[in-house]
Protein backbone atom coordinates (compact mmCIF):
# COMPACT_ATOMS: atom_id res chain seq x y z
CA UNK A 1 0.00 0.00 0.00
CA UNK A 2 1.35 3.25 -1.22
CA UNK A 3 1.16 6.04 1.76
CA UNK A 4 2.29 9.61 0.97
CA UNK A 5 3.03 12.28 3.46
CA UNK A 6 4.84 15.66 3.06
CA UNK A 7 8.73 14.79 4.94
CA UNK A 8 11.12 16.97 4.63
CA UNK A 9 13.96 17.84 6.97
CA UNK A 10 11.20 20.09 9.19
CA UNK A 11 8.99 17.48 9.31
CA UNK A 12 11.28 14.90 10.01
CA UNK A 13 13.07 16.89 12.87
CA UNK A 14 9.54 17.50 14.50
CA UNK A 15 8.59 14.12 14.64
CA UNK A 16 12.26 13.24 16.09
CA UNK A 17 11.77 15.48 18.58
CA UNK A 18 7.61 14.98 19.60
CA UNK A 19 9.10 12.44 22.71
CA UNK A 20 10.03 15.87 24.28
CA UNK A 21 6.32 16.80 24.75
CA UNK A 22 5.56 13.35 25.52
CA UNK A 23 8.10 13.32 28.90
CA UNK A 24 7.17 16.77 29.63
CA UNK A 25 3.22 15.11 29.91
CA UNK A 26 4.28 12.21 31.58
CA UNK A 27 6.32 14.34 34.29
CA UNK A 28 3.67 16.53 35.06
CA UNK A 29 1.34 12.86 35.57
CA UNK A 30 3.64 11.09 37.44
CA UNK A 31 4.09 14.51 39.34
CA UNK A 32 0.56 14.94 39.66
CA UNK A 33 0.90 18.58 38.81
CA UNK A 34 -2.73 19.34 37.26
CA UNK A 35 -4.27 17.44 40.34
CA UNK A 36 -2.51 19.45 42.71
CA UNK A 37 -3.47 22.85 40.63
CA UNK A 38 -7.41 21.26 40.42
CA UNK A 39 -9.92 24.32 40.12
CA UNK A 40 -7.25 27.45 41.44
CA UNK A 41 -4.85 29.38 40.27
CA UNK A 42 -1.31 28.53 41.57
CA UNK A 43 2.24 29.97 41.44
CA UNK A 44 5.05 27.95 40.85
CA UNK A 45 6.05 28.33 44.16
CA UNK A 46 2.66 27.29 45.57
CA UNK A 47 2.74 23.99 43.16
CA UNK A 48 6.60 23.63 44.35
CA UNK A 49 5.64 23.72 47.88
CA UNK A 50 2.68 21.71 47.75
CA UNK A 51 4.44 18.95 45.95
CA UNK A 52 7.58 19.34 47.02
CA UNK A 53 9.34 20.06 44.26
CA UNK A 54 12.17 22.37 42.91
CA UNK A 55 11.37 25.92 42.03
CA UNK A 56 13.23 27.00 39.07
CA UNK A 57 12.50 22.90 37.43
CA UNK A 58 9.19 23.64 37.81
CA UNK A 59 8.63 26.90 37.14
CA UNK A 60 10.50 25.58 33.33
CA UNK A 61 7.85 22.35 33.46
CA UNK A 62 4.73 24.70 34.43
CA UNK A 63 5.86 27.25 31.62
CA UNK A 64 6.41 24.11 29.00
CA UNK A 65 2.53 23.02 29.89
CA UNK A 66 1.26 26.00 29.29
CA UNK A 67 2.94 26.22 25.74
CA UNK A 68 1.51 23.41 25.36
CA UNK A 69 -1.67 24.71 26.11
CA UNK A 70 -2.31 22.12 28.94
CA UNK A 71 -2.26 24.56 31.23
CA UNK A 72 -3.05 28.61 30.99
CA UNK A 73 -0.77 31.56 32.57
CA UNK A 74 -1.77 34.48 33.79
CA UNK A 75 -0.21 37.23 36.34
CA UNK A 76 -1.48 35.24 38.90
CA UNK A 77 -0.12 31.62 37.95
CA UNK A 78 -1.34 28.86 36.21
CA UNK A 79 -4.45 27.06 36.05
CA UNK A 80 -5.79 23.86 34.16
CA UNK A 81 -7.40 23.84 30.88
CA UNK A 82 -10.70 22.10 30.84
CA UNK A 83 -9.19 19.32 29.05
CA UNK A 84 -6.93 18.69 31.55
CA UNK A 85 -8.82 19.50 34.80
CA UNK A 86 -10.93 16.49 33.14
CA UNK A 87 -8.46 14.19 32.05
CA UNK A 88 -5.30 15.06 33.79
CA UNK A 89 -6.71 15.25 37.46
CA UNK A 90 -7.36 12.59 39.42
CA UNK A 91 -10.16 14.41 40.80
CA UNK A 92 -12.23 13.82 37.78
CA UNK A 93 -13.55 10.46 36.95
CA UNK A 94 -12.64 10.76 33.24
CA UNK A 95 -8.45 10.80 33.99
CA UNK A 96 -6.91 9.05 31.76
CA UNK A 97 -3.40 9.61 33.45
CA UNK A 98 -2.84 5.81 34.93
CA UNK A 99 -2.73 4.98 31.12
CA UNK A 100 -0.28 7.80 30.21
CA UNK A 101 1.59 6.16 33.03
CA UNK A 102 1.27 2.98 31.69
CA UNK A 103 2.55 4.90 28.27
CA UNK A 104 5.43 5.91 30.51
CA UNK A 105 6.65 2.76 32.10
CA UNK A 106 6.92 1.21 28.20
CA UNK A 107 8.98 4.46 27.15
CA UNK A 108 11.96 2.98 28.05
CA UNK A 109 12.02 0.04 26.02
CA UNK A 110 10.89 1.98 23.03
CA UNK A 111 14.29 3.90 23.20
CA UNK A 112 16.22 0.73 23.21
CA UNK A 113 14.31 -0.51 19.93
CA UNK A 114 17.42 -0.77 18.09
CA UNK A 115 18.67 -3.32 20.32
CA UNK A 116 15.58 -5.35 20.29
CA UNK A 117 15.43 -5.47 16.56
CA UNK A 118 18.89 -6.49 16.48
CA UNK A 119 18.98 -9.18 19.86
CA UNK A 120 14.97 -10.41 18.41
CA UNK A 121 13.43 -8.90 21.75
CA UNK A 122 11.65 -8.63 24.06
CA UNK A 123 13.50 -6.26 26.44
CA UNK A 124 10.56 -5.25 28.98
CA UNK A 125 8.72 -7.77 31.03
CA UNK A 126 4.75 -8.19 30.51
CA UNK A 127 3.38 -5.47 32.04
CA UNK A 128 0.51 -8.06 33.57
CA UNK A 129 3.24 -9.44 35.71
CA UNK A 130 5.79 -7.23 36.54
CA UNK A 131 5.90 -4.42 39.71
CA UNK A 132 2.86 -3.97 41.44
CA UNK A 133 3.07 -0.12 40.85
CA UNK A 134 3.45 -1.04 36.94
CA UNK A 135 0.60 -3.50 37.14
CA UNK A 136 -1.71 -0.70 38.92
CA UNK A 137 -1.04 1.50 35.97
CA UNK A 138 -1.44 -0.94 33.19
CA UNK A 139 -4.93 -2.27 34.82
CA UNK A 140 -6.28 0.98 35.43
CA UNK A 141 -5.09 2.07 32.04
CA UNK A 142 -6.90 -0.37 30.33
CA UNK A 143 -10.16 1.01 32.78
CA UNK A 144 -9.47 4.36 31.44
CA UNK A 145 -9.52 3.28 27.77
CA UNK A 146 -12.45 0.88 28.54
CA UNK A 147 -14.71 3.79 30.36
CA UNK A 148 -14.04 5.99 27.43
CA UNK A 149 -15.39 3.72 24.71
CA UNK A 150 -17.34 1.09 26.52
CA UNK A 151 -20.72 2.94 27.83
CA UNK A 152 -21.56 3.89 23.95
CA UNK A 153 -20.12 0.35 22.75
CA UNK A 154 -22.70 -0.81 24.92
CA UNK A 155 -25.71 1.22 23.56
CA UNK A 156 -24.47 0.09 20.08
CA UNK A 157 -23.95 -3.60 20.19
CA UNK A 158 -26.78 -6.11 20.33
CA UNK A 159 -26.65 -8.59 23.10
CA UNK A 160 -30.47 -9.25 23.07
CA UNK A 161 -31.08 -12.66 23.98
CA UNK A 162 -27.75 -12.63 25.70
CA UNK A 163 -28.25 -13.89 29.37
CA UNK A 164 -24.30 -15.32 29.67
CA UNK A 165 -21.47 -13.18 28.92
CA UNK A 166 -17.80 -14.41 29.46
CA UNK A 167 -15.51 -11.38 29.44
CA UNK A 168 -11.73 -13.26 28.71
CA UNK A 169 -9.08 -11.32 29.79
CA UNK A 170 -11.41 -8.79 30.99
CA UNK A 171 -8.95 -6.91 33.32
CA UNK A 172 -11.11 -4.68 35.36
CA UNK A 173 -14.09 -6.09 33.76
CA UNK A 174 -15.14 -2.46 32.58
CA UNK A 175 -16.71 -3.75 29.26
CA UNK A 176 -19.01 -6.13 31.21
CA UNK A 177 -19.27 -4.30 33.54
CA UNK A 178 -21.40 -1.78 30.60
CA UNK A 179 -22.96 -4.35 29.01
CA UNK A 180 -24.94 -5.66 32.18
CA UNK A 181 -25.97 -2.09 32.64
CA UNK A 182 -26.87 -2.15 29.41
CA UNK A 183 -28.69 -5.26 29.20
CA UNK A 184 -30.71 -5.60 32.38
CA UNK A 185 -30.84 -9.76 31.88
CA UNK A 186 -27.53 -10.27 31.72
CA UNK A 187 -24.36 -11.81 33.51
CA UNK A 188 -20.99 -12.14 33.05
CA UNK A 189 -18.09 -13.74 34.10
CA UNK A 190 -14.80 -11.69 34.26
CA UNK A 191 -12.13 -14.42 33.47
CA UNK A 192 -8.33 -13.14 34.32
CA UNK A 193 -5.29 -13.74 36.06
CA UNK A 194 -5.29 -13.89 39.93
CA UNK A 195 -3.79 -10.55 40.27
CA UNK A 196 -6.30 -8.93 38.45
CA UNK A 197 -8.68 -9.99 41.04
CA UNK A 198 -8.53 -7.05 43.50
CA UNK A 199 -8.50 -4.70 40.68
CA UNK A 200 -11.90 -6.04 39.32
CA UNK A 201 -13.65 -7.17 42.35
CA UNK A 202 -13.01 -3.40 43.43
CA UNK A 203 -14.56 -1.78 40.06
CA UNK A 204 -17.23 -4.50 39.67
CA UNK A 205 -18.67 -3.86 43.08
CA UNK A 206 -17.80 0.22 42.84
CA UNK A 207 -20.96 -0.37 39.70
CA UNK A 208 -23.14 -2.27 42.09
CA UNK A 209 -22.78 -5.53 40.11
CA UNK A 210 -21.45 -7.84 42.30
CA UNK A 211 -24.53 -9.46 42.27
CA UNK A 212 -24.10 -10.03 38.28
CA UNK A 213 -20.43 -10.04 36.88
CA UNK A 214 -18.07 -12.58 39.03
CA UNK A 215 -14.51 -12.95 38.56
CA UNK A 216 -12.96 -16.27 37.69
CA UNK A 217 -9.06 -16.41 38.09
CA UNK A 218 -6.85 -18.37 35.47
CA UNK A 219 -4.53 -17.84 32.74
CA UNK A 220 -6.10 -18.28 29.41
CA UNK A 221 -2.43 -18.18 27.87
CA UNK A 222 -1.51 -21.66 29.22
CA UNK A 223 -4.49 -23.70 30.62
CA UNK A 224 -7.91 -24.91 29.12
CA UNK A 225 -10.74 -22.25 30.20
CA UNK A 226 -11.58 -23.79 33.09
CA UNK A 227 -15.58 -22.86 32.54
CA UNK A 228 -18.75 -24.72 31.06
CA UNK A 229 -19.68 -24.43 27.56
CA UNK A 230 -22.76 -22.15 29.19
CA UNK A 231 -22.30 -19.26 27.49
CA UNK A 232 -24.01 -17.55 24.73
CA UNK A 233 -21.64 -14.47 24.11
CA UNK A 234 -17.72 -14.19 24.62
CA UNK A 235 -16.17 -10.97 24.75
CA UNK A 236 -12.43 -10.79 23.90
CA UNK A 237 -10.87 -7.23 23.67
CA UNK A 238 -7.25 -6.60 23.65
CA UNK A 239 -6.55 -10.31 24.17
CA UNK A 240 -5.14 -11.59 20.86
CA UNK A 241 -2.35 -9.37 19.93
CA UNK A 242 -0.52 -10.66 23.33
CA UNK A 243 0.38 -14.26 21.70
CA UNK A 244 1.65 -15.25 18.55
CA UNK A 245 -0.35 -17.10 15.95
CA UNK A 246 -0.48 -20.52 17.27
CA UNK A 247 -1.52 -19.76 20.74
CA UNK A 248 -3.60 -16.77 19.81
CA UNK A 249 -5.96 -19.46 17.76
CA UNK A 250 -6.11 -22.00 20.87
CA UNK A 251 -7.06 -18.68 22.87
CA UNK A 252 -10.23 -18.38 19.89
CA UNK A 253 -10.73 -21.55 20.60
CA UNK A 254 -10.55 -21.92 24.02
CA UNK A 255 -13.52 -19.12 23.88
CA UNK A 256 -15.50 -20.99 21.53
CA UNK A 257 -15.78 -24.17 24.03
CA UNK A 258 -17.56 -21.73 26.57
CA UNK A 259 -20.33 -21.45 23.86
CA UNK A 260 -23.53 -22.55 23.07
CA UNK A 261 -24.89 -23.62 19.81
CA UNK A 262 -25.47 -20.32 18.38
CA UNK A 263 -23.72 -18.11 20.82
CA UNK A 264 -21.69 -15.37 19.66
CA UNK A 265 -17.82 -14.40 19.32
CA UNK A 266 -17.03 -10.71 19.67
CA UNK A 267 -13.37 -9.69 18.96
CA UNK A 268 -12.10 -6.46 19.73
CA UNK A 269 -8.62 -5.80 18.66
CA UNK A 270 -6.21 -3.31 16.82
CA UNK A 271 -6.58 -4.97 13.50
CA UNK A 272 -4.10 -4.63 10.54
CA UNK A 273 -5.35 -4.22 7.23
CA UNK A 274 -4.21 -7.51 5.23
CA UNK A 275 -0.92 -5.39 3.91
CA UNK A 276 -0.27 -5.44 7.40
CA UNK A 277 1.16 -1.69 6.79
CA UNK A 278 -1.84 -0.12 7.76
CA UNK A 279 -3.85 1.42 9.91
CA UNK A 280 -0.91 3.58 11.56
CA UNK A 281 -1.82 2.58 15.16
CA UNK A 282 -2.21 -1.68 14.46
CA UNK A 283 1.32 -1.05 12.91
CA UNK A 284 2.74 0.73 15.62
CA UNK A 285 1.22 -1.45 18.53
CA UNK A 286 2.83 -4.35 16.67
CA UNK A 287 6.06 -3.05 17.58
CA UNK A 288 5.01 -2.52 21.12
CA UNK A 289 4.06 -6.07 21.06
CA UNK A 290 7.63 -7.20 19.82
CA UNK A 291 9.12 -5.07 22.56
CA UNK A 292 7.31 -6.56 25.66
CA UNK A 293 6.94 -10.41 24.66
CA UNK A 294 8.07 -13.54 22.85
CA UNK A 295 5.38 -13.57 20.24
CA UNK A 296 2.87 -11.34 20.30
CA UNK A 297 1.97 -8.73 17.56
CA UNK A 298 -1.18 -7.67 15.83
CA UNK A 299 -3.30 -9.45 13.24
CA UNK A 300 -4.69 -8.83 10.01
CA UNK A 301 -8.54 -9.35 9.48
CA UNK A 302 -7.94 -12.34 7.64
CA UNK A 303 -5.80 -14.11 10.01
CA UNK A 304 -8.47 -13.18 12.75
CA UNK A 305 -11.36 -14.98 10.93
CA UNK A 306 -9.15 -17.81 9.89
CA UNK A 307 -8.86 -18.27 14.07
CA UNK A 308 -12.74 -18.25 14.35
CA UNK A 309 -13.14 -20.35 11.08
CA UNK A 310 -10.54 -23.01 12.90
CA UNK A 311 -12.29 -22.65 16.16
CA UNK A 312 -15.96 -23.33 14.37
CA UNK A 313 -17.32 -20.01 14.51
CA UNK A 314 -19.61 -18.91 10.98
CA UNK A 315 -20.93 -15.73 9.71
CA UNK A 316 -17.84 -14.14 10.40
CA UNK A 317 -18.52 -10.22 9.41
CA UNK A 318 -16.50 -7.25 11.00
CA UNK A 319 -18.94 -4.55 12.54
CA UNK A 320 -19.49 -1.16 11.57
CA UNK A 321 -17.16 0.03 14.46
CA UNK A 322 -14.25 2.37 14.89
CA UNK A 323 -12.06 2.96 18.46
CA UNK A 324 -10.74 5.90 19.33
CA UNK A 325 -7.16 4.07 18.38
CA UNK A 326 -8.09 2.53 15.17
CA UNK A 327 -9.59 -0.85 16.83
CA UNK A 328 -12.27 -3.18 15.33
CA UNK A 329 -14.67 -6.03 15.98
CA UNK A 330 -15.00 -9.23 14.22
CA UNK A 331 -18.02 -11.22 15.23
CA UNK A 332 -19.00 -14.62 14.74
CA UNK A 333 -21.48 -17.37 15.90
CA UNK A 334 -20.81 -21.14 17.07
CA UNK A 335 -21.88 -23.60 14.43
Amino acid sequence: MTHTKDWHPGTLLQLSGSYWKTCTLHAAVKLDIFTCIGPDTLTAKQVTQKQRLDLRGTTMLLDALAAMALLTKTSSGYANTQASADFLSKDSDRYIGYMIQHHHHLADSWVRMDQAVTGGGPIRERSSVSSEEWREAFLMGMFNNAMATAPGLAQSLDLSGCTRLLDMGGGPGTYAIHFCRANPDLTAVVFDLPTTRPFAEKTIERFGLSDRIRFTPGDYTTEDVPLNPEFDAAWLSHVLHGEGPDKAADIVAHAAETLVPGGQMLIHDFILADTRDQPEFAALFSLNMFLGTDSGQSYSESEIREMMTAAGLRDITRLDYTGPTESGILKGTKS
